[in-house]
């Protein structure tokens, strides 16, 4: 691929994961405040989490599959565009001056089934796109994206909020038009067989795979075919290690989802004030974001990311027992930081140990781990806070986080040894900075 063609796919990257988050986030942010404004339940926070997650969790078998027989820009534009219609459709619904919140939750599954075909066809783009030795250094700036998207589209939504609740999600729904129109320009991206190249440290842990694994995929769908996804990552202790820790540490550690209630009946702010109070996860993140950029997590890969979730618990706890809007500002900055560690970690070893032919199933499998992890987590978390206070609920999770990141290090000794990433070599000069 020329120089200017590979620049014209990865700021295509960019603009799409800058647009589809900001949406995704604001979205969520405008959501979580409607609902809660609605009902004034924690318990509704966790079942709106809980109607995000179940569509990607349901189709498991199906999203990954059509990810790796059909173009995976397309099926991830159309899956895009679907999300923009859900969105019109709940800003029309705000637009009505609602007093249920069941037609919010109808709408946010069928939010979810766009989200569900979208997330393995695009998150399998940056690896079928860019050079593998390339990687680790554009996950970082992918991050990136996100995390500027994560600061503008809470601020966005929280303000149009304030003006008018329709007006906020209409302004979602056009963020993912934009994407969708951008994740067109981006060239095709035949799902094509690659040899995987496993680093020396990773070989004793990563079985090889099966015969059938290695093979081009048959034109025909197979239910065999639809669960090689679990079956790979099952076989390879680290990937089953890796993204199993987001699963229960995020679970257990899913405190924004409470932040509606966190902001109104400890911090005592209004919307626009829950806006930044939400974006503060998109602030710590992008710092420690730009930072990977130059100097990305090279060594000691396992013992970073078992640290970083450890470091997460800690200030999840922080956040439940703060009352001070400046304490709670500086702990999801934090801990939203630690969270971007773990994510580059994971977003650059899952594929890089994958081969592409199987790239979309593995992704629908994380898919439903990290969607777990996020959605599900905030269904937890709901519960709990309806069951023993906000404050309480967000502790527990913070100490329920710091016990995974102990047991982890026990269970998954290969995890905490690997020492770089599968497949790629970085150089690196005398002060330690990589080089391209």
């Amino acid at each position: 691929m020329a120089m200017t063609e590979r620049r014209r796919v990865t700021t295509a990257l960019l603009v799409y994961r800058a647009l589809s988050a900001a949406a995704s986030v604001g979205t969520v942010t405008a959501l979580g405040k409607q609902v809660y404004d609605i009902g004034h339940r924690q318990l509704d926070l966790g079942l709106l989490g809980l109607a995000e997650f179940a569509p990607a969790a349901l189709l498991i078998l199906v999203t990954g599959t059509v990810a790796d027989r059909y173009p995976r820009r397309l099926i991830g534009a159309t899956a895009t565009a679907a999300q923009a219609v859900a969105v019109v459709a709940i800003g029309w619904y705000a637009s009505t001056d609602p007093t249920s919140i069941g037609p919010i939750f109808v709408i946010v599954v069928c939010f979810g089934v766009g989200r569900a075909f979208a997330a393995p066809s695009t998150r399998s783009l940056p690896a079928d796109l860019v050079p593998a030795d390339r990687l680790p250094r554009f996950i970082p700036r992918m991050s990136g994206a996100f995390q500027v998207a994560s600061i503008a589209g809470p601020v966005i939504a929280g303000v149009l909020y304030a003006v008018d609740p329709a007006a906020a999600f209409l302004a979602q729904a056009l963020l993912l038009a934009a994407a969708t129109f951008v994740l067109l320009q981006l060239p095709a991206s035949p799902n094509r067989p690659v040899e995987v190249t496993i680093a020396p440290e990773l070989e004793a842990a990563v079985e090889p795979l099966d015969a059938h694994e290695s093979a081009v995929p048959v034109p025909r769908a197979t239910l065999s075919q639809a669960l090689d996804g679990l079956r790979f990552v099952r076989q390879q202790p680290i990937l089953l290690g890796a993204i199993s820790l987001d699963l229960f540490a995020v679970l257990f550690g899913g405190a924004v989802a409470l932040l509606p209630a966190i902001a109104e009946d400890r911090l005592g702010v209004g919307s626009v004030g829950f806006g930044w109070l939400r974006a503060a996860t998109g602030i710590g993140s992008a710092i420690v974001t730009a930072f990977l950029a130059f100097r990305p997590v090279r060594r000691r890969v396992g013992r970073v990311l078992l640290v970083a979730v450890a470091v997460f618990g800690v200030f999840t706890v922080v956040l439940g027992l703060t009352h001070t809007y400046v304490i709670a500002f500086l702990a999801l900055a934090v801990l939203s930081g630690a969270d971007s560690i773990s994510v580059f970690i994971r977003s650059t070893l899952v594929p890089l140990a994958t081969p592409d032919h199987m790239r979309g199933r593995v992704m629908a499998v994380e898919n439903v781990f990290v969607g777990a992890s996020n959605e599900l987590g905030a269904f937890e978390s709901g519960v709990a806070g309806q069951l023993i206070g906000t404050g309480g609920a967000v502790v527990l999770g913070g100490a329920a986080t710091l016990v995974v990141a102990g047991t982890w290090w026990a269970l998954f000794p290969h995890l905490r040894e690997v020492d770089g990433f599968p497949g790629t070599t970085l150089a690196i000069d005398e002060r330690g900075t990589v080089v391209e």
